[in-house]
């Protein structure tokens, strides 16, 4: 029986897949870099540790740190973002519903803990959740199960009674590993991407439609 949801952050609380482009592509010419949207897409989902190596030479990660790139590229995405962020379409009414039914609500995000502050302050939904796992409280990101876990267990949930809202390929190989239902959201990727790559109990466009009693039935 489903207790507990737990709702990865980008692509799911907001669709900021675009926003994530855009500020990596600013980001990359700031250092010289030239890599296409696609190329990015692929990496999305990830944690900054792991996709810095990818899209700079080895001697801008020496001279500055990945810290310090991470922060920078997320100060960028920040200030891109904060004219037109607003919660993923059904989200507010999703999370009331939840509420209501007494399951509990869990972030487990990759993104650092700036990130996610922004987007539940933002979106007005900072007192919504019962426990939030972020990138900076964990060692291994996304597809390792561990920022998952970590959030189950700040709800003090079992990992078969969580299900997952994820949209990113690797998120959902996390949540597979963690033991934990999936939820698939098509709004990084599309419905015949996702299916044609993935596995998971159930997949939406966005929140609309989705209730406590929809859980239920996974």
């Amino acid at each position: 029986m489903i207790k507990a949801v737990i709702f990865d952050m980008d692509g799911v609380l907001v669709d900021n897949r675009d926003i994530h482009i855009d500020a990596f592509v600013i980001f990359c010419k700031r250092y010289g870099c030239e890599l296409s949207r696609t190329e990015l897409l692929q990496h999305f989902g990830k944690g900054n540790d792991e996709i810095m190596p990818v899209v700079l030479p080895q001697h801008i990660i020496e001279e500055k740190g990945i810290e310090a790139l991470a922060d920078e590229k997320e100060e960028i995405y920040r200030e891109i973002f904060e004219q037109t962020i607003k919660p993923t379409p059904g989200l507010v009414e999703f999370i009331k519903d939840l509420e209501a039914n007494n399951i509990k609500r869990a972030v487990g995000s990759s993104g650092q803990s700036a990130n996610v502050n922004f987007v539940l302050e933002k979106c007005g939904i900072s007192t919504s959740f019962n426990g939030i796992a972020n990138g900076d409280m964990v060692t291994k990101c996304k597809p390792d199960p561990e920022v998952f876990l970590l959030a189950a267990k700040l709800i003090d949930m079992k990992p078969e009674e969580c299900v997952v809202i994820e949209d990113s390929f690797a998120g959902i190989e996390a949540a597979h590993s963690a033991g934990m239902k999936v939820i698939a959201m098509a709004t990084t990727y599309s419905q015949e991407e996702l299916k044609s790559r993935s596995t998971f109990d159930l997949i939406v466009d966005d929140f609309r439609g989705l209730t406590a009693e929809t859980l239920s039935k996974l």
